[in-house]
Order: C-alpha cells, then sequence, then structure tokens
C-alpha cells in the first residue's frame, strides 16, 4: 500500500522537525524572555497537549465491535470510570500516582515508538534490517519521560505545578539519569549495528528535548506532536474512513478521519480540567489539572491498545 507508506513517513518527518522547533523555540525564549518564566512554557505546551489529546479519543473505534450497542455502552462507561479514577487517585495520592503514571507511560511510548517503526517497515515490504526493539522501547520511552523531570529545571517547575512532586524521585535522581544514560548507549549501539541511522537522528532528537527545553514543553511536545501524531498515523490503518481515503489516494484525509473524531474529547478535557480548576477546593494550578486528565486518560488508553501495540510488536 504506498499511500498508507507515504503518510507514515510524512507523519514522521512532521514529528521530527516538530520536535526540533520546539528545542530552537525553547532556546531562544530562554533568553529573550527568561528559563524561570513560567508563561511562554505553558503556553507552547498547552497548545502540544492539544494537539495530541484527540489521539486517544479513537480507542473503541479499533477495539470494540461498533455493532453491539450494549457492548459499546459498557466499554464507554467503564473506559470513563477508570479515567475518572486514575484523576481522583493522582490528586490524592500526588506523588505515588505520579510515579505509577510515570513507569506506564515509559512504557507506552515506548511501546508505541516500536509499534510506529515496525509498522512502517511492514508497509515498506523490504527493509534492510530488523529493528532492535528492545533496545528502542527502552530508551525511546524512557528519554522523553524520565530525562525532563530529573534535570535541573525541573524543581521550579514542578514547584509551580504540584509542590508535592518535586521530590517524586525520592533521592534516586541521579541513579535515574545513569540507568536513561546506559539505555541511550545501549540503543545508538544497536541502531548504529543495525543500519537504522534515521532511527539514530530521533534518538538525539528525543535526548535534546528532554535535554534542552524546559520539563513541561518537553513532555507536551513528545505526547502531542510525536506519540500522538505517529499513534494517530497506525489508526489510520484501522479506520474505515481512513482506509477509504487511502483508497482514493488522499493521504491527508485518511489522516485527519482518524483526528476529527477526537477532537470532543480535547474539549471535554479542557471543560473538566476548567471546572476542577474553578470549583476544586484545593488551591493547584490549571495546568497541573490539565496534566493529570492527560496523564488518567493515559491508563485506559493504554490498556485498550496494548492489542493494537503487540499486534505490531510481532512483525
Amino acid at each position: 500500500m504506498k499511500t498508507p507508506l507515504e503518510l507514515f513517513e510524512r507523519v514522521r518527518l512532521y514529528s521530527s522537525v516538530a520536535v526540533a522547533m520546539a528545542i530552537v523555540a525553547s532556546l531562544i525564549a530562554s533568553q529573550l524572555i527568561g528559563s524561570k518564566d513560567l508563561t511562554w512554557q505553558v503556553a507552547i505546551a498547552l497548545f502540544a497537549l492539544a494537539v495530541g489529546i484527540p489521539h486517544g479519543a479513537l480507542d473503541h473505534f479499533v477495539t470494540v465491535p461498533r455493532t453491539n450497542k450494549k457492548i459499546m455502552t459498557a466499554f464507554i462507561f467503564i473506559y470513563v470510570l477508570v479515567a475518572c479514577a486514575a484523576v481522583l487517585a493522582i490528586l490524592k495520592w500526588n506523588v505515588l500516582g505520579f510515579q505509577l503514571v510515570v513507569l506506564m507511560s515509559l512504557v507506552h511510548f515506548g511501546v508505541g515508538d516500536s509499534a510506529f517503526l515496525n509498522e512502517l517497515d511492514r508497509l515498506k515490504e523490504k527493509t534492510s534490517s530488523h529493528l532492535p526493539t528492545p533496545f528502542v522501547v527502552l530508551a525511546f520511552g524512557s528519554i522523553p519521560v524520565v530525562l525532563p523531570l530529573i534535570n535541573s529545571a525541573s524543581t521550579s517547575a514542578l514547584a509551580q505545578v504540584n509542590t508535592n512532586l518535586v521530590n517524586w524521585h525520592q533521592g534516586f535522581d541521579q541513579g535515574l539519569r545513569s540507568i536513561v544514560l546506559a539505555l541511550f548507549i545501549m540503543a545508538l549501539v544497536a541502531l548504529v549495528i543495525t543500519k537504522r541511522f534515521r532511527d539514530v537522528v530521533d534518538l538525539f532528537l528525543l535526548a535534546a528535548l528532554a535535554v534542552l527545553t524546559p520539563p513541561l514543553i518537553a513532555f507536551a511536545v513528545y505526547f502531542g506532536c510525536w506519540h500522538a501524531m505517529r499513534h494517530t498515523a497506525r489508526l489510520t490503518l484501522l479506520l474505515p474512513k481512513s482506509q477509504s481515503n487511502y483508497e482514493q489516494s488522499r493521504a491527508l484525509k485518511a489522516f485527519w478521519s482518524a483526528v476529527l473524531p477526537g477532537t470532543p474529547a480535547l474539549i471535554g478535557s479542557f471543560v473538566f480540567a476548567t471546572g476542577l480548576w474553578i470549583y476544586g477546593e484545593v488551591d493547584k494550578s490549571f495546568f497541573w489539572f490539565v496534566l493529570t486528565i492527560v496523564w488518567a486518560l493515559t491508563v485506559p488508553h493504554m490498556i485498550v491498545t496494548a492489542k493494537l501495540d503487540r499486534k505490531a510488536l510481532r512483525i
């Protein structure tokens, strides 16, 4: 299928360019406005999160038979219930909830990247070498999740998001840094040996994003402009409307067919976050609530997409 391959390659290019632009924009803003100013960081982060939220709203389209209304209703109810439970858990047990989300996100993002690259290899039909999946999962998952949270800029940023999260690593930050560095080196060596040089570029881009940009931007840009875009590309291989557009050689419309149905989730997420911020009894920042919603939605999303990810990783 030539058109899906074209879309996958374009999405890969766009996500890499988006990360590069975020790095440059952050470096410029840090010099002109100041690295401690949170306004420009939140503005960029909110935009990136808005781009990424819709991708998780299509889980029912690819995992549940749409002809059975009872099953669909039960699925939506359980999905929302799990997300709400996750919100309450994170808000009540900040540190433990945050630690679990970090671990869960590391696995989910690493598997998602590997699945995307495996799907891309399948579409190419002929590849020079196989993806060293275990190394990619660990490095591509830990770098964008862990590194932004243990760099020197994370303390002030997390303090303005939620003071309870400042010491989330319980003093093991240096150990985590060493582990991630080791995973980076192992992935780099594995990718070079297998001659996956385009993946090497992505590996360095993710590392630069994690190290050179503020934590809020690093997570949000990765989530919205990297992970979500690549996951959406994978969804186009399953959605009927996207398949129809592929048959007519309309790759861009195939992509938008996998984006537009998720926009109500974007609106609903920000409405819910605004409600929590206005009527909540605990003094928290609006952005903390937005992040909480995103983290909470990741819980049922990861569970539901596990089957899709396993299938891709078997390639």
